[in-house]
């Protein structure tokens, strides 16, 4: 994954100098990058400017739609209440975004002042009241944009009495003439390690911004010390890691290396925290990490020495090159499970990857394999998978396959394939459940962090490795957040298929059914419970997204201890009490889709009916009135028409008197399970029926009156079939789902007898 470059100055306008100033760094650092000069044309520095920037700033947060954060006066939704989590997240983040556009636009006389207030309305309020006068009239200030960032700086510095001394150097080293730039140097021993501009750069900096390799080789060379290499500007970065930003040249990187090997393990922006191999894979310059990779101590990169291997691993995993990623967990396996500076694992960033690149599990019972069917977006090309163990894959017939793009070149995809291959079987064999201490595997570690993100997005080929192979103990022991197993969380995020392959493993089955989390709940109370990550949306309709949680709480009931069903949680609920409470406002939906579907069948039943039985007298060609016989009796068609219109009226009938059914029954958790969808099954069907006798019975007629003038039959049938058929094409769905739902593979028992199946393989 190509990160996008953050040059200097974008993202907060001082540098991290310590805990003196991290409290202000930390708040500026966590926004939204805003340079300022897209905000405001000048700064704050006190009453003699607040006016205009107070008009700048306002209309630049109403064109980002952050305003009402100013505005309002409510308090921010608070966190710990799950039903406001999405608004407080979003609150927050809203905030943040005004808040740091706020700060990133004041001077560095006011940053102080403010550094520890964390509301952008009191932040607001406050700088009102300090600088706000009565207005001017009359004057009137315009200021034309800059031309280009470049000329910006100039300005900003030219502006600012503290470097209007380093000016000509500044402008020499921008325009590359390295004769002016050596005589000022000269003349001025201290200016190669003084900050020459607001954003404090040195002048290798502004040279390598402005890729002038003629001026920054000879800096290095000539001028700079060894020391005077690692000085670094307001946003933390090194001249070494504004040259990998950059994609800078190779050999003036190395240069500076050989210099200083020490740049290599030094942190630079987000508080120190990416070494320059990290920032080189983050920004997408992969000439230059693999590089760096190469000078890079591998001693440096250990879990002992912090998270920079580990991120360098994930970093490596984005960014595709996994040949990187191999190399340093073949020397490293335990970076596999180390959490990186995001404290995010290899292992755990790479289920992420497949989860996010929409990859399918699919398995097919005759050769007993597994498909990963990536869609088009993935970031992963096509491969295939095989077993660790030769002989496992012929016994187990397991395989393991990505479906990518098929017009990248063979070798390319062959080599992606390896590389994918082993690395992936690397990460899970670094895992050694007795090397592992009880960090390793707890809550935090990157093990649990895996396997957890591979049940919650449904990644059951994962799953499967791990069941299969020498970490299946793991399936017992890692818990997340809230205190369950992996059993609980395959239940509580609905993948029965997971959850019947974890529960066909029969020496973990018993412990990890009776386990209970954080709050007293036991696995029963969990199915019993509809949170936000409940996977309903790809259901149809409120009544099946209903019948799907009825069958998973019957389900889960069913292959418990008949004990749990009485058991409380410290709430002091039991699981249908909790089922009750949390679909509370699901069962309403369900109700109200239920009566909706079934008044609008009814009118179009009823409609039917009276059609079918008016036709059943209005017979087609009429009576003989001398015998009173139908004129049309011993045609075969009349029998059809006759046969269709009996069979429309009474399919019809029952439609109608189904769907009055569902109207007035109960809707009780329990009767969305069987009751309620068998009825609507059987009405939809019959009504369908009743539907398709009815445009026979026309036909009949059509071609009895009209015999002999096809060209007038054939387009009557034909337009009469229009209407018919896009309501019956918009409602056939409907009925194969609640089929497919009620009957067929999409209820719980059918999913997790192909995950118990799949179990029975590794036993």
């Amino acid at each position: 994954m190509q990160a996008t470059t953050i040059l200097p100055g974008t993202v907060v306008p001082i540098e991290f100098l310590g805990m003196e100033n991290y409290e202000n760094f930390d708040r500026l650092s966590m926004a939204t990058p805003i340079l300022p000069g897209t905000v405001v044309p000048e700064v704050l520095h006190g009453k003699e400017n607040y006016e205009n920037w107070s008009a700048c700033i306002k209309n630049y947060l109403l064109a980002q739609d952050l305003w009402d954060i100013i505005e309002t006066s409510m308090e921010p939704p608070k966190p710990e209440d799950d039903d406001r989590e999405v608004k407080f997240k979003a609150w927050r983040k809203k905030n943040a975004a005004t808040l740091h556009a706020i700060q990133i636009s004041c001077g560095m006389n006011i940053l102080p002042e403010i550094k520890g207030i964390s509301s952008a309305k009191i932040l607001w309020d406050k700088l009102a009241k300090a600088y706000e006068h009565p207005a001017q009239e009359g004057r009137v200030n315009l200021r034309l944009p800059a031309a280009d960032e470049n000329f910006r700086i100039r300005d900003n510095m030219n502006r600012t009495a503290g470097f209007s001394e380093y000016a000509e150097l500044y402008e020499a080293v921008r325009k590359g003439d390295w004769d002016v730039a050596s005589v000022f140097i000269t003349q001025h021993p201290d200016s190669v390690r003084a900050k020459i501009t607001h954003l404090g750069q040195t002048a290798l900096h502004v040279a390598i911004i402005a890729r002038s390799d003629e001026i920054a080789k000879p800096l290095v060379e000539e001028k700079m010390s060894k020391e005077d290499l690692e000085i670094r500007d307001n946003e933390g970065l090194t001249a070494l890691a504004v040259a990998i930003i950059c994609g800078f040249d190779l050999l003036t990187v190395d240069l500076m290396i050989r210099k200083n090997p020490d740049l290599l393990t030094v942190g630079n922006n987000r508080g120190g925290l990416d070494i320059p191999i990290v920032l080189a894979l983050r920004h997408g310059q992969k000439e230059l990490a693999r590089f760096l990779f190469d000078v890079t101590p591998y001693e440096e990169l250990t879990p002992e020495k912090g998270p920079h291997g580990a991120t360098v691993v994930t970093q490596a995993i984005q960014s595709a090159t996994y040949d990187l990623a191999e190399v340093l967990i073949s020397h490293c396996p335990r970076l596999a499970f180390s959490l990186d500076t995001d404290n995010v694992s290899p292992l755990s960033l790479f289920v992420g990857l497949i989860s996010l690149s929409g990859v399918e599990f699919h398995r097919t019972s005759s050769w007993k394999r597994i498909k990963l069917i990536s869609s088009p977006r993935a970031d992963i090309f096509g491969y295939y998978l095989d077993n660790r163990d030769q002989k496992k894959q012929e016994a187990a017939g397991i395989t393991i396959r990505f479906a990518g793009p098929l017009d990248q070149h063979s070798n390319e995809i062959e080599s992606i394939q390896r590389q994918f291959r082993r690395l992936l079987f690397a990460m899970l064999d670094s895992i050694e459940i007795s090397a592992m201490n009880e960090y390793q595997i707890g809550i935090e570690s990157g093990v649990a962090q895996a396997i957890f993100s591979a049940v919650r997005a449904g990644v059951v080929g994962f799953v499967t490795l791990i069941a299969q192979g020498e970490q299946r103990e793991l399936l017992y022991w890692v818990r997340d957040g809230k205190g369950r197993n992996v059993l609980m969380s395959a239940v509580q995020h609905r993948h029965a298929e997971i959850f019947g392959m974890i529960y066909g493993l029969r020496e973990t089955k018993a412990r990890l059914l009776s386990s209970r989390d954080n709050v007293g709940n036991n696995i029963l109370h969990v199915a019993g419970t509809l949170t936000e990550v409940s996977p309903l949306d790809h259901i149809t309709g409120a009544a099946l997204k209903m019948q799907s949680e009825v069958q998973w709480f019957k389900g889960v009931e069913n292959l418990c201890n008949p004990l749990y069903r009485n058991e409380k949680n410290y709430a002091g609920l039991t699981p249908k009490q909790v089922f009750m409470q949390s679909h509370k406002k699901l069962i309403e939906e369900g109700e109200r889709w239920m009566r909706e579907t079934a008044s609008s069948c009814t009118v179009v039943g009823t409609l039917i009916m009276t059609i079918m039985f008016a036709a059943a007298f209005t017979i087609p060609g009429g009576n003989n009135q001398d015998t009173g016989l139908l004129i049309f009796l011993n045609r075969k068609l009349f029998d059809i028409f006759i046969i269709a219109d009996s069979l429309s009226l009474f399919s019809s009938s029952v439609s109608v008197l189904m769907f009055l059914g569902i109207l007035t029954s109960r809707y009780e958790a329990e009767y969305f399970l069987n009751s309620l969808p068998t009825k609507m099954i059987i009405g939809l069907f019959t009504l369908f029926f009743s539907i398709g006798t009815m445009m026979i019975a026309f036909s009949s007629a059509i071609l009895i009156m009209y015999c002999g003038e096809s060209w007038i039959v054939i387009p009557l049938i034909v337009l009469a079939s229009v209407p018919i058929s896009l309501y019956v094409f918009m409602h056939f769905g409907l009925l194969v789902d609640m089929i497919v739902s009620t009957y067929g593979a999409g209820t719980f028992d059918r999913k997790m007898k192909s995950g118990v199946e799949l179990s029975c393989i590794y036993k």
